[in-house]
């Protein structure tokens, strides 16, 4: 199946809330939303950043019918008939297709933010790169997220590099907080995939700001506390090399 009609502006903000009738046992067919203005500043639909941000606007479930119906375009790239009723029961919504049933209501919401839209009779086109998250929707997340997006925002700009840098950083802080030691917090930035060079870097400069912070008696950088000794909240706990 191949999406051959012509592509919505991104300025259009017509919601599409057209839906063929959903009843039980039937299909409906899924090709995919190609936007040639939106999608090279998209995110997949399965990142981190739709499951931080969009999800608090759009719900659990039409998160996870986004990823699954992401899934399915990677492996049907032209577009796949969706078995409703199999779908709905896979995501935990029942298997009612009626009017106001759960998951009548995740297929609608995809296409009220404009994720996805009605294409033809019985078929419905899903972006397969998310966009940022608009300003309208933004407002309404927590400080924390709107703080959080914010800094998302700036490091989207920088190098690659840079990015994982970051990342990495913000990663070994967390795990610091957590009482890993130095070794703990390389080893485990390693296991997720960063650089050894990152890692290591993460972590000592992660092990620098705790302290740092930390008053006096945290001793120098390099210098990791007596194994097994009691620490005040903000200096977790280090092995002794």
């Amino acid at each position: 199946m191949s999406d051959t009609t012509a592509l919505p502006s991104v300025t259009d903000r017509r919601p599409r809330r057209v839906l063929p009738p959903l009843t039980e046992g039937a299909t409906m067919g899924i090709v995919p939303w190609l936007d040639p203005v939106a999608d090279p500043h998209g995110v997949h639909p399965c990142s981190r950043y739709v499951e931080l941000y969009w999800l608090p606007v759009i719900g659990p479930s039409t998160t996870w019918l986004l990823r699954l119906l992401s899934y399915g375009l990677e492996v049907h790239r032209d577009g796949f008939d969706l078995d409703l009723t199999e779908t709905a029961r896979s995501l935990g919504l029942g298997d009612r297709m009626g009017k106001n049933s759960p998951f009548r209501r995740a297929l609608l919401r995809l296409c009220t933010f404009e994720l996805a839209r009605a294409h033809g009779p019985g078929s419905m086109a899903v972006r397969t790169r998310i966009p940022p998250l608009p300003l309208r929707h933004l407002c309404r997340l927590p400080e924390s997220l709107q703080a959080s997006h914010r800094r998302w925002l700036v490091e989207h700009q920088l190098p690659e590099p840079e990015q994982m840098r970051r990342r990495a950083r913000r990663l070994a802080v967390g795990l610091w907080s957590e009482g890993r030691t130095r070794e703990d917090v390389e080893r485990q930035l390693g296991a997720w995939q960063f650089h050894p060079a990152v890692a290591f870097r993460a972590a000592e400069e992660a092990w620098s700001r705790t302290h740092a912070g930390a008053g006096t008696g945290a001793g120098r950088p390099g210098e990791a506390a007596p194994s097994g000794s009691r620490t005040t909240p903000g200096r977790p706990r280090d092995r002794r090399a």
